[in-house]
C-alpha cells in the first residue's frame, strides 16, 4: 500500500537567534493539508507566503535562502532538513523575522520539538521524485553525481586543508531512523580564521560557540564532537534540507565531493531542468533492479578513496 503524505499533529513554537542576521526571531510550525507543501509566512511583512521551492531559491553561499521579491527567509536548510528527514510533506511556518533561528547549529532541536508534537498521516499519497538517469554537476574540483536508486542514499566526502577536519566521508541510506540518530545532531561549523571575514561581510552576526562548531588551529573550541566525522555528517544534513526544494522526496544515490549549498542548488536546478531524467510516482512505483544496477558502478569513480566506507 502506498505511503500517504504527512504533517504535524500539533503546532510547535520556537524562538532563537538568526545565525547571520543576529536578530531574535519567533517561529511557529503549523500542520497543513495534503498537497500544500512547506510554506514560510513572514508575519512581519503582511503575511507574505514563500513556498519552499526551487522556484523561490535565493542566495546559497553560506546558507540557503528563499524569497519572493524583497520578502526573504534565510538559513532555511536546517528546518527543511528536519521536516524532510522526518518525512513531513506539508507544514506552514510562520516567523516574525528574516531568518530561521539557528538554535544549536544542528537540526536536532527542530526534530525533537516536532516529534514531541507528533506526526500524523494525511489522506493523499506521497509523490516521490525518482531519478531514472544520472545527473551530474561540478565546479572545479567540487562535484556531485546523483544516480538512480529506489531509496535516498548519500555518500558525502569533504577535504579541508585543516588538520582538525581533513578528509572525512559519510556513506549512509537516509531513512527516518538513521536521520534522527546520526544526521540531525551534526552541527554547522566554521574556521576561526574565517569568522572575522564573515562578519565584515555582514554574516555570522549571531554566531557563537553555542550554535556552531568553531575550529581553531589547535582544535574545536566548543569541546568534544558529537561524532568523529561530525563535519561530513553536517554536510549530509544540509544536503537533505537543500533537496527539500525539489518539493518531493528524492529517491537517488547522491555522491558528493567537496559539495556545499551552491552545488546543492546547482544539482536541484539541473534535476528540474532535465525532465527526462526523473519520474514522479508513489512509494509503490519502484525502478527495476536492473535499472539501479546499470549505473551503480559510477559511484566508484568520483571520490578519492578507492573503496567506499559504510557507516
Amino acid at each position: 500500500m502506498a505511503e500517504n503524505q504527512r504533517t504535524l499533529a500539533a503546532s510547535v513554537e520556537i524562538e532563537g537567534i538568526g545565525l547571520h542576521s543576529g536578530k531574535r526571531i519567533a517561529l511557529r510550525i503549523l500542520p497543513a493539508d495534503s498537497d500544500s507543501g512547506i510554506v514560510f509566512v513572514r508575519v512581519d511583512l503582511g503575511r507574505v507566503e514563500i513556498r519552499a521551492s526551487h522556484r523561490n531559491l535565493g542566495a546559497s553561499n553560506y546558507s540557503t535562502s528563499i524569497g519572493i521579491g524583497s520578502a526573504v527567509v534565510a538559513t532555511v536548510e536546517h528546518l527543511l532538513s528536519a521536516l524532510h528527514g522526518l518525512g513531513i510533506d506539508n507544514a506552514r511556518i510562520e516567523l516574525d523575522g528574516p531568518e530561521v533561528p539557528i538554535l544549536d547549529g544542528s537540526a536536532r532541536p527542530f526534530v525533537d520539538r516536532i516529534r514531541e508534537a507528533g506526526i500524523r498521516s494525511l489522506s493523499r499519497p506521497r509523490r516521490f521524485l525518482t531519478l531514472t538517469r544520472p545527473v551530474r554537476v561540478r565546479s572545479g574540483e567540487r562535484e556531485i553525481l546523483a544516480i538512480p536508486d529506489n531509496v535516498m542514499k548519500a555518500t558525502y566526502a569533504i577535504d579541508f586543508p585543516h588538520p582538525v577536519i581533513g578528509y572525512q566521508m559519510v556513506d549512509t541510506e537516509i531513512d527516518e531512523a538513521t536521520y534522527v540518530e546520526s544526521i540531525a545532531p551534526a552541527r554547522t561549523f566554521c574556521l576561526l580564521r574565517d569568522v572575522e571575514a564573515m562578519r565584515r561581510a555582514g554574516l555570522a552576526l549571531g554566531g557563537s560557540l553555542d550554535n556552531a562548531l568553531v575550529v581553531g588551529d589547535d582544535g574545536v573550541l566548543n569541546g568534544s564532537l558529537r561524532f568523529p566525522d561530525e563535519f561530513a555528517r553536517h554536510k549530509v544534513l544540509d544536503l537533505v534540507g537543500d533537496l527539500a526544494l525539489l518539493e518531493a522526496p528524492l529517491r537517488a544515490h547522491i555522491i558528493a565531493f567537496k559539495g556545499g549549498h551552491n552545488l546543492h542548488a546547482a544539482l536541484v536546478a539541473q534535476i528540474m531542468a532535465s525532465r527526462s531524467t526523473w519520474a514522479l510516482g508513489t512509494s509503490d512505483d519502484l525502478l527495476p533492479a536492473s535499472r539501479v544496477a546499470e549505473f551503480a558502478h559510477l559511484k566508484h569513480g568520483l571520490l578519492p578513496q578507492p573503496a567506499l566506507q559504510t557507516r
